[in-house]
């Protein structure tokens, strides 16, 4: 999703609250499709609908769900999923008093979703000049490209946006 400039930040009180949300009330905004799926299951496949999406009915972003033969871990996969994805797509206005004293927050972290959505925030608000995004984190204009590479998704999306705007893309770290 790429925005003009005065469209950046229109979504920014809804996306707090929607990373923000329990998953039960993350939940009551979803609508759940279960399906039939290839996924995990050997002999099983195809006979139980474990398969899972998840429609984001305020914002139309859908995710699937089919790594597990349970439904219940597949609707947790979809919610996380689901965070990461909003998180991906809907920018905000970076505060200030930005505290990056987590910098190097591990991927595996439950508020891992809000790290990314800071990170392509600052990128934002930098007009996608590295060492302007850089600075405002506080680190090395390296050491901000070594942490957003540990991301496939995070980085083939600021680098797609980066080139829709008319920037050259983030070369991979050496």
């Amino acid at each position: 999703m790429v925005f003009k400039k005065e469209e950046i930040f229109k979504f920014s009180e809804e996306r707090k609250h929607w990373l923000e949300a329990s998953g039960e009330e993350l939940t009551s905004q979803c609508r759940f499709d279960a399906f039939k799926s290839t996924g995990k299951g050997g002999q099983k496949r195809n006979k139980t609908s474990s398969a899972l999406r998840l429609i984001h009915s305020p914002s139309g972003i859908s995710v699937t769900a089919d790594g597990s033969r349970s439904q219940n871990e597949n609707r947790s996969e979809a919610l996380r999923k689901l965070r990461y994805m909003i998180a991906l797509e809907y920018r905000s206005a970076v505060p200030v008093d930005v505290p990056f004293e987590n910098i190097e927050m591990s991927l595996s972290n439950k508020h891992y979703h809000l790290w990314t959505a800071c990170m392509l925030d600052v990128f934002y608000d930098a007009d996608f000049v590295l060492k302007d995004a850089a600075e405002k984190c506080g680190v090395s204009p390296s050491k901000l490209v070594k942490l957003i590479y540990r991301d496939t998704a995070l980085w083939q999306e600021l680098n797609r946006v980066m080139t829709a705007q008319g920037k050259s893309p983030l070369r991979a770290p050496a």
